[in-house]
């Protein structure tokens, strides 16, 4: 396996960290991971470790404000900063591996921004592992609260408004350990300006699924606190794909690709990714 890593110019010329894992042989398909929040492309190592032997080359960047890239930590100016770096970042993967399907993976924050990416770009990609997509707006977000989430927004849109609970990722408590002595994992508060951009794409997403014709799976952990295990359902049921998956796993957390039970979680993705190679 061989391991490459770098910076580019992301929105806002924002140098942006990126890396890659490589398999030894040649390159059957492409794994392009988009991370969730307050995290970085470094805690997917179960991942590559999985399917770099298997041929898949897996690239991930740390998103604005995220990891080693720059800009104010868990911040955005809109939500675009995510999607057209992205598109950069997937246009340098794709002269990389010329001729290669690409399949995008999405975790959490990352399945958000996948969703919302598929809405207009799903013909970059032969498809799509979206894992607990952060898409649901809960149901105690009344309207009121929206609106308010705008304002604040506005008027102190760098102020802190939520922070995730590290207990919830995983039953491992090694991985939490690891989660909560990371010095790249933010563990402060998202800022406001972030949550009302986050908000305003889950509801464009649960609005527009039905535009999505792309085949994807979705995994998700039944006893998930951090997001509501429900979206991925919802995302499921509106999606247009004829080839669409989905695999809700009783017991396990937020994080199943760090859960205990990991080995079956990436086998089920892997089975669905060798179906799509194949048909």
């Amino acid at each position: 396996m061989k391991h490459i890593d770098g910076n580019f110019d992301g929105v806002r010329n924002v140098s942006i960290y990126y890396q890659g894992w490589l398999p030894d042989e040649n390159v059957k398909a492409v794994l392009l991971i988009v991370h969730g929040l307050g995290e970085h492309s470094g805690r997917y190592m179960n991942v590559v470790n999985h399917f770099v032997p298997l041929g898949y080359a897996v690239y991930g960047l740390d998103h604005i404000g995220h990891g080693k890239s720059g800009g104010v930590r868990a911040f955005v100016e809109q939500f675009a900063d995510f999607t057209d770096t992205l598109t950069i970042f997937y246009e340098m993967v794709a002269k990389w591996q010329v001729g290669k399907p690409i399949f995008v993976t999405g975790h959490s924050m990352g399945g958000l921004i996948t969703s919302y990416y598929l809405l207009d770009c799903q013909d970059k990609f032969k498809g799509a592992v979206i894992s607990a997509p952060a898409v649901r707006v809960g149901d105690s977000a009344s309207q009121t609260t929206i609106t308010m989430s705008k304002v604040l927004s506005k008027l102190a849109p760098k102020m802190g408004v939520r922070a995730l609970e590290a207990n919830g990722i995983s039953r491992d408590p090694e991985v939490v350990e690891a989660y909560v002595n990371d010095p790249l994992v933010l563990h402060g508060k998202m800022t406001a300006r972030l949550a009302a951009e986050l908000l305003s794409a889950m509801l464009r997403v649960s609005k527009e699924a039905g535009k999505t014709t792309l085949p994807f799976i979705v995994v998700q952990g039944a006893k998930d606190s951090i997001v509501d295990p429900s979206g991925a359902q919802m995302l499921y049921e509106k999606a247009s794909s004829e080839d669409k998956t989905i695999k809700i796993y009783d017991g396990l957390y937020h994080e199943v690709f760090n859960e205990p039970e990991r080995d079956r979680v990436l086998q089920d993705v892997e089975v669905w990714l060798e179906s799509q190679l194949t048909s």
